[in-house]
């Protein structure tokens, strides 16, 4: 064989492995249903450790119960029951107490007065049992809580933030510090923000790599970003920068952006998803703008990339087909106006690096009236995979990555 087939062999051999790549199936998922009757919402899902294995359990969150489901075989243990105010509705792990072991913050309170109890957990002798409900504190109408390192302390503090004002100008965005002794002290909280409204959700990443967690807001005023100020431990004092607008409209409910996250792209952007306005039917995308350019009225350039939702409400952004960019995943509760009726789970992909059109891949339509949803690796083969749970189909499911 002469060197130039040879040649020409490698040519084609290359041309056809770079074909094989860029026609690369997007991934598909194997669907499981963990809980068929969760509760009558599941309102919350989230992922912790919670047998001490090193394998990520799955946490489940209804109006009264809170659920963790073992893995590798996902068996269903109850935590708490009709322990706290009615309805849960949000959470967040941490080891509170400092024992080495996973511990649970809680919202409650949401139904009836939306009294926005807040609550955490720890365990009894033996996972067997109940957990042990301690009380934080109530701030009305509490939404959704994460915690995060936002006023630069040796431990993070549990944010929270609320739907609905009920004092002042917009809801208090709320930083609670963990005491010394969390069971019997008094958690004290600073406002890190008191000018929105309907504010649906918050997300923490260190923006700008000083080692504290800013966090980016979703409300009816739009999009922002919160971050410490001059003074950093037990900061009281934040700045607020606008980033974007929203959906715009001339009532409340129509103005503003819901659902929130933060995700990057290939070539190391960052930009933003929401649901636009909350609960509504719109997917947008805001691109961060390259370093020195600038846009007329200094916000970040918005794309609606899907405009065929009905209650969008969930969002995580995730590396899903291990490329490098993040891909969004989206889900919503109602069946939509589109033809891909949902409501379900589905994954949004870039087509390009400049992040204004995606393509849209069909995980689950009709099997999950999104509440809620997380994204990891679960199976321990190195693939992210899905987790969702159900309004109107009161469901948890697991949507395994083949």
């Amino acid at each position: 064989m002469t060197k130039r087939l040879l040649g020409a062999l490698g040519i084609g051999v290359c041309w056809l492995v770079c074909a094989v790549t860029v026609a690369a199936e997007f991934p598909k998922f194997e669907a499981k249903t963990l809980d068929p009757n969760v509760g009558k919402v599941c309102y919350a899902v989230t992922l912790a450790d919670v047998d001490g294995d090193g394998k990520q359990d799955i946490v489940a969150v209804t109006e009264n119960r809170v659920l963790w489901y073992q893995a590798p075989d996902w068996k269903p243990r109850v935590i708490i029951e009709d322990q706290t105010e009615r309805d849960n509705v949000c959470i967040a792990p941490l080891d509170i107490d400092q024992d080495g072991k996973i511990d649970f913050a809680v919202g409650a309170g949401w139904s009836g007065k939306n009294t926005g109890q807040l609550v955490w957990l720890s365990r009894g002798a033996s996972l067997d049992e109940k957990w042990h409900v301690h009380l934080i504190g109530h701030e009305p109408w509490t939404h959704r809580m994460r915690f995060g390192n936002v006023a630069g302390g040796k431990r993070p503090q549990l944010v929270v933030s609320p739907l609905t004002k009920t004092q002042g100008d917009g809801v208090r965005l709320l930083a609670f510090s963990i005491p010394q002794n969390p069971k019997t002290d008094p958690w004290p909280s600073k406002i890190m923000n008191a000018a929105m409204n309907r504010m649906h959700n918050h997300w923490h990443l260190d923006w700008n790599g000083d080692g504290i967690d800013d966090t980016v807001t979703s409300s009816q005023e739009g999009v922002h970003l919160i971050t410490p100020g001059a003074v950093r431990d037990g900061a009281a004092n934040w700045l607020t920068t606008k980033l974007g607008n929203g959906a715009s409209g001339e009532k409340p409910e129509a103005k503003g952006a819901g659902e929130i996250k933060v995700g990057k792209l290939k070539g190391g952007s960052r930009f933003i998803v929401t649901v636009e306005p909350m609960h509504g039917q719109a997917c947008a995308v805001y691109v961060e703008p390259k370093a020195g350019e600038k846009t007329a009225d200094g916000l970040w350039p918005r794309h609606v990339i899907d405009a065929t939702l009905n209650r969008g409400h969930a969002l995580w952004t995730c590396d899903i087909d291990g490329d490098g960019g993040d891909e969004i995943v989206l889900g919503f509760s109602d069946p939509g106006p589109g033809p891909i009726k949902g409501p379900g789970v589905f994954i949004y992909k870039a087509d390009d690096a400049t992040a204004t059109k995606w393509s849209k891949h069909t995980i689950d339509d009709g099997g999950v009236a999104t509440e809620d949803l997380i994204c990891a690796d679960l199976t321990g083969d190195g693939k992210l995979d899905i987790v969702a749970g159900g309004r109107a189909t009161h469901n948890v499911k697991l949507y395994v990555q083949k």
